[in-house]
């Protein structure tokens, strides 16, 4: 009989299995590829474009472009495009990220031979009407005024800018940049970035060849190719950077501390990834340990490692109590030091061990989370041998690596921190 006063044995995450891909090519050789799952009549197509063609004076197009590429064409205005959508049951949404932008559709696999039109008329014939841009401007700016009343954005904000600059990873976006955008640049920038060979289509879920031949006849063919030039920068690290901006009315302080570091490419990652676990990654961390369990300075802290195309980047990021921002820096800081001069127990690894292990388990519960995976390593020049390597590391590192790493990478003395609120 099962004893239910008894915990079950434990047993570390063995095996993960990925669903890899089949990869095709429509006739103009936009790049497909395709995870299959037949068990539900629903698949998400994912138009994928590299940002391009980056201009400090125009910042805002990439961005403006995502948000207003749905917004009319020549055949349909935007209300028509959202009810032919939902007539189908289908759902369309677009999404702007620092390397790409995306239009993502999901449908009944039944309902593709209507609902792909529509999609390739807005991917190709957009056309950016004035009285959606004054309606997108008047909104983002007042999105904006309320945003910059609120600490954690402005550390973000201040945070990304010291260190990325005015690139399109950390420009600080003012109010006149959306004053600036004229219909005409984003026309020029749709032209540019929404053209079949700057296009990667990730597919999941139900879809066969029938399928894949209606996608190839809705995109394969009468798409305009462009000329544009992808993003791309440097970075390099600089000195310790402390910018303080004070609210003497503020009752909490935003916290943002990190620097540059290495990304998803570099044989380092998956090590520093483990390491960020102990120090801030997930609930049982060493800072929320500190700073919200035993201080009670906040309500939560974490740490994160993120990988972009071209950088890197290691933060940390709270909100404390304004009276204790100072007291927080502190303590945050000596959790840093710990680790640079302490080995990790064995129990403590053990259990970061089996949370990024059972994590990344869990995190594939459905074909479009395969799909995402698949997304990670491709837009980095990976193979699934990454995903391979890393559970090996999270399974084999030792408490000696991890110090190592805290030496080589935590760095606090090139560290920019940002506190917005009392110091």
């Amino acid at each position: 009989m099962l004893n239910r006063q008894q915990a079950p044995d434990f047993k570390q995450v063995s095996i993960i299995n990925f669903i890899q891909p089949e990869k095709k090519a429509l006739d103009n050789g936009v790049p497909v590829f395709t995870i299959y799952s037949g068990e539900q009549d629903l698949v998400r197509i994912e138009f994928i474009f590299e940002n391009v063609n980056w201009k400090l004076d125009k910042p805002l197009q990439a961005i403006a472009v995502s948000s207003l590429i749905n917004n009319g064409t020549n055949k349909l205005t935007a209300k028509e495009i959202a009810e032919q959508i939902d007539f189908y049951g289908a759902f369309f949404q677009t999404e702007y990220l620092q390397d790409q932008s995306s239009v993502t559709l999901y449908t009944l696999n039944k309902h593709l031979q209507s609902v792909l039109p529509i999609v390739k008329d807005v991917l190709s014939e957009s056309q950016f009407p004035q009285h959606e841009l004054d309606i997108y401007i008047q909104n983002q700016k007042q999105k904006l005024q309320v945003n910059l009343k609120k600490n954690d954005i402005l550390a973000r904000k201040e945070f990304a800018h010291a260190l990325f600059g005015d690139t399109a990873y950390g420009v600080n976006i003012q109010a006149e940049h959306y004053d600036a955008l004229k219909r005409e640049d984003l026309i020029e920038y749709f032209k540019a970035a929404y053209a079949p060979n700057n296009c990667t289509i990730i597919v999941s879920g139900k879809f066969d060849e029938a399928s894949f031949n209606l996608l190839n006849d809705a995109f394969g063919k009468n798409w305009e190719k462009s000329n544009a030039v992808k993003n791309s920068f440097d970075f390099i690290a600089t000195a310790k950077q402390v910018i303080y901006t004070e609210k003497p009315e503020a009752l909490q302080s935003a916290i943002r501390i990190g620097q540059l570091a290495i990304n998803r490419k570099h044989e380092d990652f998956s090590g520093l990834q483990i390491l960020n676990t102990v120090l801030g990654g997930y609930f049982g961390s060493r800072l929320m340990n500190n700073i919200r369990e035993d201080k009670g300075y906040t309500y939560g802290i974490g740490s994160g490692i993120s990988s972009l195309q071209q950088a890197g980047y290691l933060f940390i990021s709270t909100e404390v109590g304004a009276d204790v921002c100072a007291a927080a820096l502190t303590e945050i800081y000596k959790e840093i030091d710990i680790l640079k001069n302490e080995l990790i127990g064995e129990e403590e690894l053990s259990l970061v061990r089996n949370y990024m292990l059972g994590s990344m388990l869990g995190s594939l519960e459905n074909v479009f989370s395969h799909a995402d995976k698949f997304k990670n390593i491709y837009f980095s020049g990976l193979g699934y041998d990454y995903y391979t390597k890393y559970i090996e590391k999270v399974k084999t590192i030792t408490a000696e690596e991890l110090l190592a790493l805290a030496n080589k990478y935590l760095t606090t003395d090139s560290f920019t921190e940002v506190v917005i609120g009392k110091k």
